[in-house]
């Protein structure tokens, strides 16, 4: 049987081996959030590099340029790192740079996979359906904050595996973890979170309504994947 793994933070990456894996990276706080709301509003790609410099130089050479550091957008970039900054009809059909603390990161270093999916609960249910349809083991890597584990990617990865359960095998303690967390907190997401570290740096930012927004399940039938350098949207 098929199995699904959670490697808990970028920095244990290492002790995995994603060769022959399909890889879903999660970073709900909010780049693969926004990175889904892009797609679903017909964004074209969306290139994602780990740092400023790389950002900067695509910005250059004419991208759209999104970047973000600690939860706010870096001065002299085009966008920001909200999801309704995606929701805009003058996007549609853009390639745009994005770099961000954690989830570019992220993604960068998962590129021996066999592929790169990006998650969210907005389009869990797209990538869960995809994936029951593949043949490859699956493991879901949380972006987390800076080598930290947050609890918020921990039950992506936790709602992901509740989903795959009839045709995933759950052998490791990562993922019985992560599913044990999102079936005591599936109800209410919201509260289950509200001692969290990240939503308590989101809501001193004053962005409440991003959360709500990036905790809502299966708004979009979007499966973004990354084919050399660029995400762009699967056909599904």
């Amino acid at each position: 049987m098929k199995q699904i793994d959670v490697c808990l933070t970028p920095d244990l990456l290492h002790l995995h081996t994603i060769d022959n894996t399909i890889v879903v990276v999660a970073d709900v706080f909010r780049a693969t959030s926004c990175m889904v709301t892009a797609f679903a509003y017909g964004v074209g790609s969306i290139i994602p590099v780990a740092t400023v410099d790389e950002c900067r130089a695509l910005q250059q050479r004419g991208y759209l340029a999104a970047a973000e550091r600690n939860a706010q957008t870096v001065e002299g970039f085009d966008l920001d790192n909200s999801p309704f900054s995606y929701m805009d009809e003058r996007l549609e059909g853009t390639d745009i740079a994005m770099t961000t603390t954690n989830g570019t990161l992220a993604i960068t270093r998962s590129r021996s996979a066999v592929k790169v999916l990006v998650g969210s609960f907005l389009n869990l249910d797209a990538i869960a359906r995809y994936l029951r349809t593949q043949t490859y083991d699956v493991m879901v890597l949380c972006a987390g904050w800076k080598g930290r584990v947050n609890l918020e990617d921990t039950l992506f990865a936790g709602a992901l595996a509740h989903r795959l359960r009839d045709d995933y095998a759950m052998h490791e303690d990562s993922v019985l973890l992560a599913h044990r967390l999102y079936c005591d907190g599936k109800d209410n997401l919201v509260s289950y979170l509200a001692n969290a570290s990240h939503l308590r740096r989101l809501q001193r930012l004053g962005i409440q309504k991003d959360i709500a927004y990036c905790l809502q399940h299966d708004l979009y039938d979007v499966v973004p994947v990354l084919r050399g350098g660029s995400l762009v949207k699967m056909e599904v």
